[in-house]
């Protein structure tokens, strides 16, 4: 299954746009829109048996080119090693896949997105005005976005996490994309993503934007990002693409048959439940509160997890690498308290 990073309601929205001055843009929301309801040759299937964990080495990248067709993988034009192409989407998938790499390398441990040194690849200016970016199970793809609504999709270091990240689940918790799995995968991404980027930028839990693909919108749009961890439901206002509508706690969660069940709606209540933990534990998020769900996603979590399955396999995961009397733990539970996910039988308060 692929995993764009712009949520299929978005896309529908541009898609019926009846304005001359966005036609380009709603063209390319419904090839986009076309392109994802596609089935595509190859698998994304998940291997048999995990492959054996390995120390991490150092990233093996390789750049491809789909010059506008989209035909994977297209043609290699810069290989691990190898100095910048002078192609600014090349060369920002290029640093992007690395700075991921280094991310889960020095902050976890992992060697690559299988934990077993799998070779990184991605494929630029995929289609024509491609407006989205996705991890199909093997690798990542960038389209070059529509010029009016989205510009290059590899232009954001939190997309290039993001879509990394939806690897990293594929190899350990595996959750089921629906419903409130499928939210909590979305989540992981975004949460993984977030710390990409702040890990590359060396900012701490209080200096970071905690927005997801800063960077994206043209200057046309009336918007910071597509998500914020921070404060869902307010990413972007726009009298285009409307009012961001994610909901940052249960009290306003949206019950739906569309996106997947809300996987990208929904996913704004955990992602505000570990923005909430990263920064009141404060320093570096990836320290404390990113591992402590890297732990839950690579623990015994169910693939049709719910949130207050993820939120009780998190509070674990802290009470055991920290203690049961710690601060990690208390913050944690705090913060998924303060989203009313429940934790057990009755919601935390603090």
């Amino acid at each position: 299954m692929r995993h764009g990073i712009v949520p299929p309601y978005l896309l529908q929205h541009l898609s019926r746009l009846d304005r001359e001055d966005l036609r380009d843009a709603a063209e390319a929301a419904r090839r986009a829109l076309a392109n994802d309801l596609r089935p595509r040759p190859g698998g994304a299937a998940l291997p048999t048996v995990p492959p054996p964990p390995v120390r991490p080495t150092g990233p093996e990248r390789t750049i491809a080119d789909a010059r506008g067709s989209e035909t994977l993988p297209g043609d290699a034009v810069r290989r691990e090693g190898e100095g910048p192409t002078g192609d600014p989407a090349a060369d920002e998938a290029y640093d992007g896949l690395g700075a991921t790499y280094a991310l889960f390398a020095e902050a976890f441990g992992r060697a690559s997105i299988d934990g077993a040194g799998l070779p990184l690849l991605a494929t630029v200016h995929y289609g024509r005005d491609y407006d989205n970016a996705f991890w199909d199970g093997q690798q990542m793809v960038f389209g070059d976005g529509d010029g009016q609504v989205f510009g290059r999709f590899t232009a954001s270091l939190s997309v290039i996490g993001h879509e990394l990240a939806h690897g990293v689940t594929q190899y350990t918790a595996e959750l089921v994309y629906a419903g409130q799995s499928g939210a909590l995968n979305e989540s992981v991404s975004d949460v993984f993503g977030a710390l990409v980027e702040q890990h590359a930028r060396g900012q701490d839990a209080a200096e970071a934007s905690w927005l997801i693909g800063e960077g994206l919108f043209t200057d046309q749009v009336q918007g910071s990002a597509l998500r914020s961890m921070r404060a869902p439901g307010t990413a972007y206002d726009d009298d285009v693409l409307g009012k961001d509508p994610q909901p940052a706690t249960m009290a306003d969660y949206i019950d739906t048959t569309e996106d997947n069940g809300g996987v990208h709606l929904n996913s704004g209540i955990p992602n505000h439940a570990f923005y909430l933990a990263a920064t009141e534990l404060g320093g570096r998020a990836w320290d404390r509160a990113g591992q402590i769900w890297y732990d839950a996603i690579c623990g015994d979590l169910s693939p049709t997890a719910t949130f207050a399955d993820f939120a009780a396999a998190t509070v674990a995961a802290a009470a055991a690498r920290y203690g049961e009397g710690s601060s990690e733990r208390a913050a944690v539970v705090r913060a998924w308290s303060t989203v009313g996910v429940q934790i057990g039988d009755t919601v935390q308060r603090g």
